[in-house]
């Protein structure tokens, strides 16, 4: 059984995961339709993404 701290790690990386995914392709879309109010949003969806994820990286380096 996963305890409560380990829980916690796994649901924000699937955040993470989840937000560069969805950057992407709203980012994509954006692009493909000349929206540049997408892109712009869906490049910062990502980079929090990518943010979300290299927290946890140094974290548990860290630690």
């Amino acid at each position: 059984m996963a305890s409560g701290s380990e829980k916690g790690f796994l649901i924000s990386k699937l955040i993470g995961l989840l937000c560069i995914v969805l950057g992407f392709l709203v980012a994509a879309s954006g692009y493909r339709s000349d929206a540049t109010g997408y892109m712009i949003a869906g490049i910062i969806i990502l980079i929090v993404g990518v943010i979300i994820l290299m927290n946890k990286v140094f974290r548990r380096n860290i630690a």
